[in-house]
């Protein structure tokens, strides 16, 4: 996979055609990464403690690969 953790794209295909993000994960396994504020899904959490209340937590789902274009290479360590 060339796209890595950092890199900045564009998601070419999907719902969310046009948008740009940081790559902030990266699954090479199951070619998906995560983007930056792209497919925000709602999830429903549990209160785990005094610090995290629960409640509905918005949060962003893997894309496939395919559907982004490399716009500029992120620095990594």
């Amino acid at each position: 996979m060339k796209i890595g953790k950092n890199d900045v794209v564009e998601v070419i295909a999907g719902a969310h055609k046009g948008l740009k993000g940081k790559v902030l994960k990266v699954f090479p396994e199951r070619q998906r990464v995560i983007v930056e504020k792209v497919n925000l899904v709602k999830r429903h959490r549990k209160p785990r403690s005094q610090q995290d209340p629960g409640g509905i937590i918005e949060m962003e789902a893997p894309i496939h690969v395919s559907n982004v274009k490399l716009i500029e290479k992120g620095s990594r360590p």
